[in-house]
């Protein structure tokens, strides 16, 4: 729906489904009572997730046709789809595997270039749309830094070949489609301090002269390109775990004229140990699932991080009192506490509220997809718990900021 701060909208990435027609299902089970609840009245947006092989299937004429039609039917557009998981996300351990195939790989280029040819015949005039897309790689793939050397540039390279796309298609088409990469904790590009580095001192003169060279632009122009269609994807739960100051990354991403594609709106878990840290430990343990990485950032009492791939792995560790943990769970961001634990909702309404007093992004983007870690009393059917969601952030949006 839109708002004043922005497009809203949830990912459809918690609706299963990694066939196109599978999840097309889902989307016309769901959708419509969703906009019948959040946004009667006008048009609603959608954050659409694919998967390869959704890709392959919806990009055929007749299939993209179909779609087209439902979406002018019942009142839909698509601004945004999630390119993060290449392969299947429901019903499988996913883990690590989120990041296969990476940047590095002609896959992933291909199935991005793919993504974008969908945007850009789904995406209404006058609107921009963006791609999610992982942070290069997984860290620790790489055993030496030469290895992790090799694949930032053959990832930058590919990265910059897809640029060459997403320019042709705006002086073709006159759309801007960018590429939303996604800083998120033990990625190649971690956090939104690594992302900057990197797009800085590699990407930038990467691509510049290579954009000047093929179009003849100036090197101002050039630059201006790739910062319109190559941005950040701001996760706030991903950014909260590594206890990334709101404040600070909304400046530094401005000090530098970084755009911001989408903010995706998620919150996660957080753990402040009591001087018995026990009972806190023992619900912790509940949390433990085979599905999906729970990278944890853990803050000692003298405020040094230290860090753990999985949940499984922190929870290996002696418990001291005091500690605070950060771990990577996209639950519910209407919810603040899960009995004697919370979440960085605080976190989140303070980057909703950089938004309203700065509007450095025109797409906001719901991403929660752990509704089974609510306590059963809220549990409800994900249409409900979607709708729910929604209200919450619009609520925040309107509420007057206190300044």
């Amino acid at each position: 729906m839109k708002t004043k701060y922005g497009h809203l909208t949830y990912c459809s990435n918690i609706h299963p489904g990694e066939t196109w027609s599978d999840h097309f299902l889902q989307l016309k089970e769901n959708l419509p009572m969703i906009r019948a609840n959040v946004s009667p009245n006008a048009p609603m947006g959608i954050g659409l997730r694919l998967s390869n092989e959704a890709s392959l299937e919806l990009i055929k004429p007749d299939i993209i046709s179909e779609f087209q039609a439902w979406l002018t039917k019942e009142g839909f557009y698509v601004f945004l789809i999630n390119g993060f998981p290449y392969g299947g996300f429901h019903n499988t351990a996913v883990k690590e595997n989120v990041y296969h195939p990476d940047w590095a790989t002609t896959d992933r280029l291909n199935y991005t270039l793919r993504l974008f040819s969908i945007l850009s015949q789904l995406l209404p005039e006058g609107l921009e749309g963006g791609v999610s897309t992982p942070p290069i790689s997984y860290q620790f793939f790489d055993k030496t830094d030469a290895e992790r050397k090799q694949r930032v540039k053959s990832a930058t390279q590919n990265i910059t070949e897809l640029l060459h796309h997403l320019i042709q298609i705006q002086m073709d088409t006159g759309k801007v489609l960018h590429l939303d990469i996604e800083p998120e904790p033990d990625g190649i590009l971690g956090n939104v301090e690594l992302w900057i580095r990197w797009y800085l001192d590699v990407f930038l003169p990467k691509s510049i002269p290579g954009i000047q060279s093929q179009w003849g632009f100036t090197k101002k122009i050039a630059e201006s390109k790739v910062r319109d269609h190559i941005r950040i994807c701001l996760d706030v739960c991903h950014s909260a775990v590594s206890f990334e100051e709101n404040n600070t990354v909304v400046r530094l991403l401005r000090e530098n004229s970084i755009k911001v594609g989408r903010i995706q709106i998620s919150s996660a878990l957080k753990v402040k140990f009591p001087e018995n840290p026990k009972p806190t430990l023992d619900l912790l343990k509940h949390f433990e699932e085979p599905t999906y990485l729970h990278q944890v950032v853990i803050k000692s009492k003298d405020g040094q991080l230290e860090s753990f791939p999985d949940l499984p792995n922190a929870l290996q560790r002696d418990v001291k009192p005091f500690e605070e943990w950060r771990i990577h769970f996209h639950v519910p961001v209407f919810l603040d506490s899960y009995d004697l634990l919370s979440s960085t909702q605080s976190e989140l309404v303070s980057l909703l509220n950089l938004q309203k007093e700065l509007t450095f992004t025109n797409a906001l983007e719901v991403e929660t997809y752990t509704w089974e870690v609510l306590p059963k009393e809220l549990q409800t059917p994900i249409t409900t718990s979607i709708i729910r969601e929604l209200f919450w952030v619009k609520s925040i949006l309107d509420r007057e900021i206190n300044l």
